[in-house]
């Protein structure tokens, strides 16, 4: 039956669509909505700074290792059911969380809740395909998920805010139980089922793709740490031979767990590049600039939500218009003056100092991050219609995982650049007579710094909280530094990469052509 011929959804059809879209906006809010309550959670759990920065990335990255997988296990045993799996796991698990006082812990509970995640958020956009059998409805209902997605990136520490000022950094955790609750209740009464007995799991290659991630990331964090080189190269090497192992067992699959021949088509490796360093670029200066605004502009965390709410207002928008752009211009064309954007702001970002005025630092982030929306709102779309129709599941699936891994490594890679600029400059600007303990936390981390002042004599407190300021400045000066060369270079790929693309309102090339420019 054609897609003109398609039954159209009733009432029914649009609330269960409202049952896949607010978790999915909930969990891609989860990649960003501890930015505001670091400060808070690293005051009670007292988390090392290669601690903190776990327990920020980890859920994404286990998320993003575990997204194609999970997608295949719901089409085995029932998209709905794993859902509903993956949101009363999500329910526990955050109330865990909630209660936990030790570091190490938080670290393993924020891993826990990355793969229920995983188990929901391919099964959100599979099951809008069995609701809206009608093309044009569900291109709407497409969009939606889409647009709440992006919401939930730049809305997370709003809410963190919000949350952060009537309660505690528990409740940036608590949020989720009611609404898992509602999902585990309404999804049985509002979705219908649908699963695929043929569809084949390769668990093991899921776990390929987690552990090389994380040997990579785990090399580079003891760098910044400082810890012994050995080691830390030992880690890199791992994880670099274990991705080789992941692409090797991909390619010898009948049926792979992630289609990497996908990466032949000009439009998918352009794409996916641009999309992942420019989400990458900004996660980093992210989670450091809303650490920022408290810790050095001595915001509360409602005033620094406040502070980000333009910048998400502009991403919106500007998400928004891009898929308007792009009918008139060349898509490649309107993601790169997005990144060029991107670069002024990074660049305003090295200019900033603890005394900066609140005005131009929230200037600078408006500047900053809407440049990502138009990579953000067209990468999926020119992923997927670069394919055939067989391989847009797949695609659909990159498209995910690069959102979310781009932001993960943003943070434990160009977080990592800052913590490491920050001990560097630390230690030269702290004032003499300091006690040996105090000197230790202060070099490690600035929430270390400013708990350590806050048991010192007035006078040198106030020494060691301005050293502090001046030196996590800095460290955001680099990482701005750093982000700007990734945007730039995102930028160049835009612009060549994928210039073989016409504006959307023209006619484009097969999918079998574009692979083969």
């Amino acid at each position: 039956m054609s897609d003109t011929a398609a039954p159209r959804a009733g009432a029914k059809q649009w609330w269960g669509l409202a049952v896949l879209v607010i978790p999915s906006t909930l969990l891609f809010m989860m990649l960003t909505i501890l930015f505001l309550a670091a400060p808070n959670l690293a005051a009670d759990l007292n988390p090392s700074s290669t601690q903190l920065l776990w327990i920020l990335d980890i859920y994404g990255f286990v998320m993003a290792g575990f997204l194609v997988a999970m997608g295949v296990l719901g089409d085995r045993i029932g998209k709905r059911l794993l859902m509903v799996i993956g949101a009363i796991l999500f329910a526990a698990v955050s109330i865990a969380a909630a209660l936990t006082t030790i570091p190490e812990l938080m670290i393993v509970w924020r891993a826990v809740l990355g793969l229920a995640a995983a188990m929901m958020v391919p099964a959100t956009i599979g099951l809008i395909f069995v609701l809206f059998a009608d093309a044009k409805q569900r291109g709407v209902a497409i969009g939606v998920w889409a647009g709440g997605i992006s919401a939930g990136v730049a809305l997370g520490p709003l809410l963190s805010g919000l949350l952060l000022e009537a309660f505690g950094w528990q409740a940036t955790f608590l949020v989720a139980v009611p609404i898992m609750a509602l999902v585990a209740i309404a999804a049985p009464i509002l979705v219908p089922e649908h699963r695929d007995p043929s569809a084949r799991i390769d668990l093991f290659s899921a776990l390929l793709l987690v552990a090389g991630l994380l040997a990579i990331i785990y090399g580079i964090k003891r760098f910044a740490a400082q810890e012994p080189a050995g080691p830390s190269i030992g880690l890199l090497v791992a994880g670099a031979l274990i991705g080789l192992w992941f692409v090797i067992r991909q390619l010898r699959a009948k049926q792979p767990l992630l289609d990497v021949r996908l990466f032949a088509n000009r439009t998918v490796s352009g794409a996916l590049a641009v999309f992942l360093l420019s989400a990458a670029a900004l996660g980093g200066v992210y989670s450091l600039f809303t650490q920022y605004l408290q810790q050095v502009q001595e915001l509360s965390p409602l005033q620094a939500g406040l502070s980000i709410l333009p910048a998400a207002a502009v991403l919106i928008v500007v998400s928004t218009l891009s898929p308007v752009l792009a009918r008139r211009f060349r898509p490649g064309n309107v993601i790169a003056v997005g990144l060029l954007t991107q670069v002024v702001g990074y660049i305003l970002f090295t200019q900033l100092d603890a005394g900066t005025g609140l005005a131009l630092v929230i200037a600078s982030f408006v500047i900053t991050y809407p440049g990502v929306a138009p990579s953000m709102a067209l990468t999926t779309d020119l992923v997927v219609g670069s394919v055939p129709p067989e391989k847009t599941g797949g695609a659909s699936g990159l498209a995910t995982t690069a959102n979310d891994l781009g932001i993960s490594l943003g943070v434990a890679v160009i977080g990592s650049v800052g913590i490491a600029a920050y001990r560097g400059n630390i230690e030269s600007r702290l004032p003499e007579g300091l006690p040996p303990e105090a000197a230790a936390a202060a070099s490690d981390s600035i929430d270390g710094a400013l708990a350590s002042a806050a048991e010192l004599p007035g006078a040198l407190g106030e020494q060691v909280i301005a050293a502090a300021q001046a030196a996590f400045t800095g460290g955001l000066n680099t990482a701005a530094i750093v982000s700007a060369v990734i945007a730039g270079v995102a930028a160049i790929i835009a612009a060549t990469r994928l210039r073989h693309i016409r504006p959307t309102g023209q006619s484009q090339d097969s999918p079998e052509e574009a692979s083969t420019h």
